[in-house]
């Protein structure tokens, strides 16, 4: 009998991989986190440190050589790395949204030539759909495919691309017929090593510095017909399939950046001293408090049961994903801008790491579709 409610439990071997992920990241990350984001250096060490534990890509499949973690052991790894660096979280969650759409879409030779490295730390892949012109409304993409002889003959840019210079393999999206619209867009794999291929200086951000944002130029870029995805003119579906899951990731990270905010916050309000008490024995910051843990706490139910139904391929997915990133992301900003609040002046300054979430929270709030986009996505969902 379906009683309308959607189960999910966490296992043994969920709570051993969160253990697991967060004595890595206050042992080897959180000390560095400070340091990544004043730098805005790429964290070449905690990418060794998550090789060597084996967790740069536990979502690859088990038959590729991979751990063939569920989707809610990723949302938990991506959760307990947010929590101490969000700039580092960013390194499995890039690598699975490049790769999410070879697995969904893949042909089973593709997927045995690229995943197995992928599974061995040794690729890694992101995700090349937006432009500068065409980010919400990425079907609107200009990067155009031309077919020659057995190979396609690929030219534009990318804009926004996570990783790009440090990633070894790129899903792209371009026009193969301009005639047929959305319907005209496939998917392709190219390699950074490609003839044509090169990328653009880091973009400077409010956040996430130790994560590379740059542009992507194709120029004349020569690839054999067979690193397509899927079939062609599949390729903007292949990349609405993929949010659908990795929007999962997004809200985990915002999660995580909110709990680590919120860690910081109560560590400080049990600490300060103002009138003769505790800043946490007044009333006042007590609400606040509870409002932060309820708003976290439910944005985390939210992120781990619309895991759970993409884990069942439940068809309702597309407004699950959408509303775990919307409400996530939302309650990130919510609970950093307060956590600041909470700690006064010293919240401003960066003595502190709660101004350095409040900065990353924001993101999670546009990539991956802006949150206006996902209410969109969600109307659209519920009035079919």
């Amino acid at each position: 009998m379906n009683t309308g409610f959607d189960v999910y439990r966490l296992t043994d071997e969920h709570d051993l991989l969160r253990k697991t992920v967060r004595d890595l990241a206050l042992d080897v990350i959180a000390p560095r986190a400070a340091e990544i984001d004043l730098t805005g250096e790429y964290p070449q060490d905690v990418h060794d440190a998550l090789k060597a534990a084996d967790m740069l890509a536990i979502h690859v499949p088990e038959e590729y050589g991979g751990a063939g973690a569920d989707k809610i052991a990723h949302c938990i790894l991506v959760e307990e790395v947010a929590r101490v660096c969000a700039s580092s979280s960013l390194i499995p969650m890039g690598n699975k949204l490049g790769t999410t759409g070879l697995i969904l879409s893949g042909s089973d030779e593709l997927k045995a030539r690229y995943l197995p490295a992928v599974a061995r730390g040794e690729a890694t892949f992101s995700y090349a759909l937006s432009e500068r012109e065409a980010g919400s409304d990425a079907a609107s993409m200009k990067t155009r495919a031309v077919r020659d002889g057995d190979g396609f003959v690929l030219n534009g840019t990318k804009a926004w691309i996570t990783g790009a210079g440090v990633s070894t393999h790129y899903t792209l999206m371009a026009v193969t017929d301009p005639t047929r619209g959305a319907n005209g867009i496939s998917a392709f794999v190219v390699h950074a090593d490609d003839a044509g291929f090169s990328v653009g200086q880091k973009e400077r951000k409010l956040g996430i510095h130790g994560s590379p944002t740059r542009e992507i130029y194709v120029e004349d870029c020569r690839i054999p017909a067979d690193r397509m995805i899927g079939e062609e003119g599949t390729g903007f579906k292949t990349a609405l399939k993929t949010l659908d899951h990795t929007r999962l990731g997004i809200g985990a990270q915002a999660v995580g950046i909110a709990q680590g905010a919120l860690d910081h916050a109560l560590a400080y309000v049990k600490e300060r001293r103002q009138f003769d008490q505790r800043i946490a024995d007044f009333q006042g910051v007590q609400f606040m408090l509870a409002d932060m843990g309820m708003r976290i706490e439910a944005a985390r139910q939210l992120v781990y049961v619309a895991a759970a139904a993409a884990e069942r391929g439940e068809p309702n997915l597309t407004f699950r994903s959408s509303a775990a990133k919307c409400f996530a992301s939302d309650t990130a900003m919510a609970v950093t801008t307060d956590a600041v609040q909470l700690l006064g002046g010293a919240g401003y300054t960066m003595d502190f790491p709660l101004e350095r979430m409040m900065r990353d929270a924001k993101i999670t709030q546009i990539y991956e579709g802006t949150n206006q986009i996902q209410r969109m996505v969600m109307a659209r969902a519920l009035l079919k």
